[in-house]
This record gives C-alpha cells, structure tokens and sequence, in this order.
C-alpha cells in the first residue's frame, strides 16, 4: 500500500445537539488513502491483534445489535474508519467516561471520513481519539502497543479533568429530571438549569450554602459551642496550645481522650482512645499537623456514623469501621496492609475510589495508632498478631434504614443550627438504631461540602441516591430549571424572526436575551456587535442569571461547526430551506443532508414545547412528526395542503386571508392585524413569512394577541428595531 495510514485531517468539538446527537460529540474528519481498499478482513491478523489489545470490544453490539457484533464486523471486513470509531469508544469506557454513541460516514471524497462519538470530556476525548488513531494503526501495521499504559495514562487524565463523584453523581440526578447543565470552570463549580432560573454547585456545596454556616463548619470548637447551647449532646473538651496544656486538658475532661485538628477535615489528624500523657503529647503534633489548633475531647465510646442531612431531611447514614490487618510472621506492617487493605479494589488514590490507600509515611494518625500497641512501623509482627492501623479506615456500611428517629431529628437540629443546606453530620456511638442518650453518644463534627462517595459506594449495603436528594432540594415541586428559549434556524430570515420575537418577549416584561446575526442583545441592548448566532454568544445567555427568556438564531454552518447552544428548547422555528444551499467545505453536497441539519432544531423541541414550521415548504413540513411536542404551521397560503390537513386534525396555524394575518385553531380563525399595518413589510425590510413565523413562536410562548400585534406593528418603527 502506497499510503497506508489514517490522517486526521481535522477535530471538531460540537459542543451542543448536533447533527449526530443531542449531546456534545467530537466530530474528525480522517483519511484513509489507500485503506478504503484494505477493509480489516484483507489485512493478515489484524482481527486477533485488537481483539486481543481490546477484549472488552466483544460487548460492541454496532449494526448488528446483538453482543459481538462490531468484532464481527471486523472479522468480515470493514473498514479503519468504523475501527477508528468503536476504538475510541472503548478507550473512553476505560478511562472512566462511559459512552455508547459513535457513527462514521463516508463523504463525497473517496477515503475521507467523518468519525462522532459522545464527548463527556472535549480533551480526555480528543486524546482518546489520538490514542485510538495509533492502535489502530499498530494493529494494521503489526507493530507492538502499549495498552495498558495508554489506558492508564487516559484515566489519569480523566480523573484529573473530568467532574468528582460528588458533582457528578448531584449532575446526574438533575440531567435524569430534565434539568440542563453547564460547567463553569476547570473544576467542579456547575450550573443546573438556564438564566435566571439556574442554581449552582461546587461539589456538595450549593449556592443556598452561606458562607457565614461554611465558616462556622470549620471551626470545630465555635461548632460545638453552638450545638451544646441548642441542647445537642457533644463531648466535653476545649482548645488547647501546647503538649502541656493538652495533658491538663485531658485530664479535666477524664480518659481516655481525642486530639484532633480544630479546622481539619476527613478525619485526618484525628487520635482517639489516648489514654497516657505520653500518648496526649505524642498525639498533640500529629493533630497540629493537619490544622491551625488543635482540640482535646472526651472520648465517646462506640462507632464513628456519618449523617448526610439535605434540605432538613435525612438523606443517607454510613457507619465506619476499623482498619485490622493480621501478622504472619514474614511480612513487615506495611506489606501487611498493602496486601490485606490496598489490595481492595475499592481502596485508591483518586477522588473515585470510595476508600483510601494507607501509606504509613504519609498517615501520622496511623503510624501513632501502631507505635502505641508496641510496633515500630517497620516492625514485622508474628503470625497471627491483630494490629489496628486505623480507627476509622474509609470502611463505609450503609445504615440508612437503621438511624433511629431521635437521632435524624437530632441531625436536623445540627444542620440547621450551623445552617448548612448540605451537611456530614458525625456522631458517635455503639447502635444507631436506639436513641443517643441511652448510650452516651454525642455529635462530635459538622462538615460543609460533604464527600457523597460513601454513600454512592458503600462498602456494604445499598446506594443512596443523594445527588437526586440535593436536587430536588434546589429545584422544589418538580422545577426545570428552564427559561423560554427559542431556537430559529432555516435558509432565509432568521436575523428578523428573532429580533422580531425577541421585541415581543420585551413588550411582555421579561428580561431578554438575543444572539443573531446583527449582534448579542440584552434587554434590548446591543452588548456585542458582529455576527453572534454562535455558541459562544448563546451560552453567554445561557449562563446569564438576569435573563427570563432567549431568542438565538441558528444557521447551517453554526450547527455543523459548534452545535446548538442549548439542550432543549421551548420553541422552535424553521423558516425555510433554500433548494440550492450546500456547504461544501463540510462536504455537504445534498438537500437530504442539509434537511439532517435542521432538523436539529426541531428534534430538541421539548416535549411541552411547540415547533413552528413554514407550511409552504415541503422539506420543513416534513419535519413535523420529529418533534416530540406540539407544531404550528404558517403560510401565506391559506389553501396548502398541508394547512388545510393539519387545521382538519385541530391543529394551531398563523396564515394570511385577504390581507390579514389570522390565528387559526382548527378551523376557527382570529384576526390578529392587516400586513399594511407592518412596517418592516411596507418598507420592503422583511417578508410575509417572516411575521407569521415570529407570530407563531410568539403565540407558542402563550403571548397575547394584543401584545402580538403590537410587537408587529412597531418593529421596524425608528429605534425599535
């Protein structure tokens, strides 16, 4: 083969519904020069080589749709394209980002393709991408690969860039209700819903988390002050400044005691069960270490629980354990514990482990613990010697359905004192299941921007749905989260359907927002000048907590190049399609593919929402039985067939009769105003359809007809444009 090779030739990122999905996709346009005449079934070994490198493409169903399929595929021949695709698929299951979703079609250039596959991250994706090209071609070329040290390196970079468990488990649970999303930063700070109806989160914390019940969380010593004074039971103790006042402090509050970090948080630092001077002034460092001060407590007998308060209701409760291993007589304790807890696959150091590893040099807390029952950490106990390493080793047991009610309304209480929306409350005793003064329990923590990973992943018992908890918390009594947003798209007109709406859903009150051709409108007012029916500038609406309702123009190119700024929309327009519009330089050469691109606008229509097509072009009738809610035509006909069989079935329709715009719900008609009473239409700035588009987004949106007619009659009236 004279040019035997796959050259991405381009990587774009379609960062909202698209041609190929509704969700974000990487499009790569490739070439396979010579390959379209070697599909994989001509190139000797091929097949054994990636199925061996990738077993786990057996669960690839493709075309076929049953398991197996694409390995049969490719045991029958097909081509690197479609290998390109399921690749990096797999290769973005491996790296923790699941996703099902890929296509590749030729295009009218003999050995160019375009490959889309789902992208829950645009740069884990496109290296996924990148990764795939070079297995591939190892595999065509029999040349080795290493995958295990791609896929590691893909993971690592997942897990560094993709979102936490715990935001990801709260974003989740508001993409399962319908609430949209969108990621404000490099981190975890996300928003759920649009405009002015949008909440934020950053982990567990949400925007109702107040700053001032934050800074009490973490201040341990005021906490517990204010809990005590509120009648919730916490151990005795104080602030302390030295291993000397530590002693003194340990006394007065009797033995055994607990140090621990005055500010610190997952249990670091924390010594329990100290019950020698020697052991409180060994202790005194190690909970130094981890905080500004250091607390010596009462220590309270029993197991340490944690419970997850949301919105004043128990969400989850997770009990810890203790961390043992056992001696056998060869083994240092280090080796102990990496082969008897580390081992654990559930034990690891990103965020997506639901426990930790312990590494004795870098757990002070774990090294005092050993050091007190007479090893050195070094040490090699004898065979069958039970060490504790940790208190508290991350072990998590569900114990939701155990709590007793005392103890929930007790949580409550504590949440709502410091004031947190979203708390880790910690109580400690022996049977969560009795109430807490019969055991001598007490609430010894409360923690703002609680790990949620316990109870997602527990070690025992089942998961608890707490993102959805934290949801439906920040979005009461089924909420969306959505503002009106109106998509208009077609091959004429779009610029003054939009504007011309967007006026009306001013005259209505709302605070409006307008990304078009002509510019970035707020409120009416230009912010930007330029052509702006882009994603940037629909996103900029989007994430816009002044805005009620957005209008955004959308194009061809717009959509093949970035993708439609938002998820779902309320309304949305299709006013025509020109016969002749192509757009080569996306190798779109046929009326078929560009009806495929617009149509985009009307498959996220929501299924309460309205599209408002133009009754007179054959091609955007046709898209009528893809929207998943309600359609309004318009013409300028009012004899179109299409009319005239959608008005027989009561459907809603915006048409022209002797002059006059009419509303038509069935066959009843409504007069809304003569076309001589428009101005744009009398200036020659504007068609016929254009208004009767905008009236039926307009009337879609529940608009009054009065309010309807006068943003007609003004638009295009000096400085109302």
């Amino acid at each position: 083969m004279a040019h035997k090779d796959i050259k991405i030739l381009k990587i774009t990122p379609l960062r909202g519904p698209n041609i190929w999905t509704y969700r974000p996709t990487l499009e790569a346009w490739v070439d396979i020069g010579d390959l379209e005449d070697f599909p994989s079934n001509l190139i000797p070994g091929f097949y054994e080589r990636l199925s061996a490198w990738l077993p786990a493409l057996i669960e690839h169903h493709c075309s076929i749709g049953e398991r197996g399929g694409f390995l049969q595929r490719v045991r029958e021949g097909t081509w690197p394209a479609h290998i390109l695709e399921h690749v990096t698929l797999e290769l973005q299951n491996q790296a923790g980002m699941q996703s099902g979703f890929g296509k590749a079609r030729s295009t009218t250039v003999r050995g160019v393709y375009k490959v889309a596959v789902r992208a829950r991250h645009e740069e884990v994706s496109r290296a996924c991408l990148l990764t795939a090209r070079d297995l591939v071609m190892a595999a065509i070329e029999d040349t080795p690969f290493d995958v295990a040290s791609s896929v590691s390196r893909l993971r690592d970079m997942a897990d560094s860039l993709c979102l936490g468990p715990s935001t990801a488990c709260i974003v989740n649970a508001a993409t399962d209700r319908n609430i949209p999303s969108i990621r404000l930063s490099e981190g975890n700070l996300m928003q759920l819903g649009y405009g002015c109806r949008q909440r934020r989160i950053w982990t567990a914390e949400t925007d109702q988390t107040g700053a001032i019940a934050e800074s009490i969380a973490s201040d341990k010593d005021l906490t517990k002050s204010l809990l005590k004074s509120c009648g919730v039971p916490v151990p005795e103790g104080r602030m302390v400044d030295s291993p000397e006042d530590a002693w003194d402090a340990a006394q007065d509050v009797g033995l055994p005691c607990v140090l621990k970090p005055c500010d610190g948080n997952h249990g670091r630092g924390v010594c329990m069960d100290l019950k020698t001077r020697a052991e409180v002034e060994a202790a005194y460092p190690v909970a130094l270490q981890e905080g500004s001060g250091v607390m010596v407590e009462r220590f309270i007998k029993g197991g340490e629980h944690r419970l997850l308060i949301v919105n004043g209701k128990l969400a989850a409760a997770a009990r810890g354990e203790e961390a043992w291993v056992t001696g056998d007589g060869r083994s240092t304790i280090q080796s102990l514990i990496d082969t008897q807890l580390n081992s654990d696959p559930r034990r690891g150091e990103e965020e997506g482990y639901p426990l930790s590893l312990i590494y004795l040099d870098h757990q002070p807390t774990a090294r005092l613990e050993i050091e007190r029952q007479g090893y050195a950490t070094d040490a090699t106990p004898p065979e069958g010697a039970r060490i504790l390493v940790m208190r508290n080793g991350n072990a998590t047991f569900d114990v939701t359905d155990e709590v007793h009610p005392s103890v929930v309304e007790m949580g409550v209480l504590a949440a709502r004192i410091v004031g947190l929306d979203v708390a880790g409350i910690d109580v400690v005793m022996e049977d969560i299941s009795r109430p807490l003064e019969e055991q001598g329990g007490a609430f010894v923590e409360v923690n703002a921007g609680p790990s949620l990973l316990m109870h997602l992943k527990p070690q025992v018992g089942e998961p608890r749905p707490v993102g959805r908890a934290i949801v439906d918390g920040l979005f009461p009594d089924q909420a969306s989260g959505r503002i009106p947003v109106v998509g208009i798209a077609g091959s004429r007109g779009r610029a003054v359907v939009a504007r011309i709406v967007a006026r009306m859903l001013h005259l209505s009150g709302l605070y409006v927002g307008l990304a078009c051709s002509d510019g970035l409108y707020l409120n009416q007012r230009q912010v930007e000048g330029g052509n702006r029916a882009n994603w940037a500038a629909g996103n900029k609406l989007l994430i816009n907590r002044s805005v009620q309702a957005a209008v955004m123009e959308n194009g061809c190119e717009m959509i093949l190049a970035e993708g439609l700024a938002y998820d779902r929309c309320q309304v949305g327009v299709v006013t025509g399609l020109d016969a002749d519009e192509r757009h080569p330089d996306f190798y779109i050469e046929e009326a078929e593919h560009v009806f495929n691109i617009m149509r985009t606008q009307v498959d996220v229509v929501l299924p309460d929402g309205v599209a408002v097509l133009n009754a007179c072009d054959a091609r955007v009738a046709e898209m009528a039985p893809l929207c998943d809610g309600e359609v309004i035509f318009f013409s300028d006909d009012s004899a179109a067939p299409v009319l005239l069989e959608h008005r027989a079935k009561g459907g809603r329709s915006v048409l022209v009769r002797e002059g006059s715009i009419m509303l038509a719900t069935g066959m009843e008609e409504t007069c809304l105003t003569g076309l001589s009473h428009i101005p744009f239409l009398v200036s020659g700035n504007g068609q016929p359809v254009d208004a009767l588009a905008a009236t039926g987004a307009a009337w879609a949106l529940g608009l009054p007809a009065d309010l309807i007619r006068a943003g007609l009659e003004i638009y295009g009236v000096m400085g109302n444009e």
